[in-house]
């Protein structure tokens, strides 16, 4: 029987599988085979793929945006957005609203920039203006530093309502003059900015206009014009009529509306129904006057008469002298005998006139007419009920249209009109937008890029980092059991043997073997079986390796 071969512990080491590297990498692999990296790869190789998957976690997630400034015009944001490039400060600026934003964490550094070179240009207040007049300058100057002065609070002041983002005033006043007749009020012109959607209503116009006039004196409200960033007179739109009747018909069908909602929401519920109301108003302003006089319709107001009596006898001659006229006037003819005198009285005869003035008052009426605006001409009104399952009867439908005409109160002789139908309606589809467009898809997503980094580095660089460790491990323990074994085998056997004597060289211990030893157990093996083996000449080693530490 063939005796098996005793390898030496440098052999035994040399045929374990070791990972070749190159002399340059020679010190890393020293590093590596040390047994407390060793032990230590496993916690390496997940501390790695922690710091991987942070690594692609902060790669990916974006830091959270805030915004730099409120209200900035376009020529603002684009030299705040070349000074923020150049001071290297990420921005970026919101699609939907147009507002430029940086980095939560940078914002007051980004702001501290910005203002070392005087950004964004705010338009300067009044107290900057009349503080920057220089001394000595003439009135012309003050005078349009003050004016100026002026129009900045101005526009400051009206930049505090909710609805508009800027706002500029002109102010134009002419010089007084010596002669009131010459002079000529002030009058002024407001450009506002609005906000995105939001318009002023006619109330607020009146109040800027109102601000204005009372800020400058001797200037009325109707000199003060109100423009908006796209040119509507917004002024004119305060006192047309046109404008008001809108408003007025808007009003009534809104009041009409709630009324319905209010009566038919708690019977039908929300969603069956659906009502509009139409509102015919009337604009037109009438004034009428009318003078009649009643027929029949009189009262003596004054009368006068005058009775004049005068005898029959002859009379006196009158006239010119030698004339016709001087002649007597013909004997009167009496048509009846006349009463006959009393007894003893002369023969006469006498005449009676009277003349009689009256005035009456005739009646008169007198009747004006008028007609204010805003007179409700119609009210049309369409109600459409959701027919469900169940279909409501005819006599549900009269009682839904009592009530309808009661909330609005129908007018029959003014020509109101009420239509009630009952259909089913059409289902609305969801219109939301899809998965991939909501604000939670794109955070998610970097989340599971994150997430699935971390696992491919783990599965690609920390997984066969465990491996090697392991492998390197158990080879570490199964070189170290070998060496052991030939440690004892060489240890056991002693010149009483009969192995040759080359074996016997072979299994002596010598200090190639200790210095060639791969880890610190092996080593400590090899010098205690060495010192069990020749311990004379150990000890002399040891003296030797005191007298150079002695020496050195």
């Amino acid at each position: 029987m063939a005796e098996a071969q005793v390898l030496t512990p440098v052999e035994t080491a040399n045929r374990l599988p070791v990972p070749a590297m190159g002399g340059r990498f020679a010190p890393v692999q020293q590093f590596i085979r040390q047994p407390a990296v060793q032990r230590a790869l496993p916690a390496i190789a997940t501390s790695t793929a922690i710091g991987i998957a942070a690594l692609a976690w902060f790669m990916t997630s974006a830091a959270p945006q805030t915004q730099l400034f409120a209200g900035l015009d376009d020529a603002d944001k684009a030299a705040v957005a070349d000074a923020l490039q150049t001071q290297g400060i990420a921005h970026s600026i919101d699609p939907a609203t147009g507002a430029l934003t940086v980095d939560a964490d940078k914002l007051y550094q980004a702001r501290i920039a910005l203002a070392g070179q005087g950004l964004p240009r705010a338009q300067p207040s009044g107290d900057s203006l009349i503080a920057a007049l220089p001394m000595g300058s003439s009135r012309a100057i003050e005078g349009e530093t003050l004016r100026s002065a002026r129009e900045a609070d101005l526009s400051r002041t009206i930049e505090t309502i909710d609805a508009v983002r800027s706002a500029r005033v002109h102010i134009a006043a002419a010089e007084p003059s010596l002669f009131v007749r010459d002079d000529k009020p002030a009058t002024a012109s407001v450009m506002l900015t609005l906000q995105n959607g939001r318009s002023l209503s006619e109330g607020q116009v009146q109040a800027i206009r109102f601000l204005v006039a009372s800020s400058v004196p001797g200037m009325n409200a109707d000199q003060v014009q109100v423009i908006d960033q796209r040119g509507a007179l917004l002024s004119d739109g305060a006192t047309s009529g046109d404008m008001k009747a809108f408003q007025l018909q808007t009003q009534i069908e809104d009041r009409f509306r709630r009324a319905l909602e209010t009566l038919l929401g708690p019977m039908l519920g929300a969603g069956n129904y659906s009502v509009e109301v139409h509102a015919d108003i009337d604009m037109s302003e009438s004034q009428a006057t009318r003078e009649s006089f009643p027929e029949n319709d009189r009262a003596l107001r004054s009368e006068q008469v005058t009775r004049t009596v005068s005898g029959q006898g002859t009379p006196p001659a009158v006239g010119i002298p030698g004339a016709l006229s001087n002649q007597p006037p013909p004997a009167t003819t009496l048509s009846q005998a006349p009463e006959a005198a009393p007894a003893g009285a002369p023969a006469a005869s006498t005449q009676s006139n009277e003349n009689a003035a009256r005035a009456y008052e005739v009646g008169r009426e007198i009747s004006v007419t008028h007609s204010p605006q805003g007179r409700l001409r119609r009210v049309s009104v369409a109600v459409a009920l959701n027919q469900g399952q169940k279909a409501l009867s005819q006599g549900d439908i009269a009682k839904i249209d009592g009530l309808v005409k009661g909330a609005i109160g129908y007018d029959q002789t003014r020509g109101d009109m009420v239509a009630i139908s009952q259909r089913p309606f059409a289902k609305v589809e969801d219109s939301a937008p899809a998965f991939y467009d909501q604000a939670w898809f794109l955070p998610l997503v970097k989340q599971a890029g994150a997430i699935l980094a971390a696992l491919l580095a783990f599965l690609f660089v920390g997984r066969p980092l465990i491996k090697a460790a392991k492998a390197r491990t158990a080879a570490r323990a199964e070189r170290d059991a070998a060496i052991e074994e030939s440690l004892l085998a060489a240890t056991e056997s002693g010149p009483a043997l009969a192995a040759p004597d080359a074996q016997r060289a072979n299994r002596e211990i010598t200090l190639e073997m200790i210095e060639a030893a791969p880890s610190y157990e092996a080593r400590a093996n090899l010098v205690r079986a060495f010192v069990r083996q020749d311990s004379q000449r150990a000890a002399l080693v040891v003296r030797q390796l005191m007298q150079e530490a002695a020496r050195g």
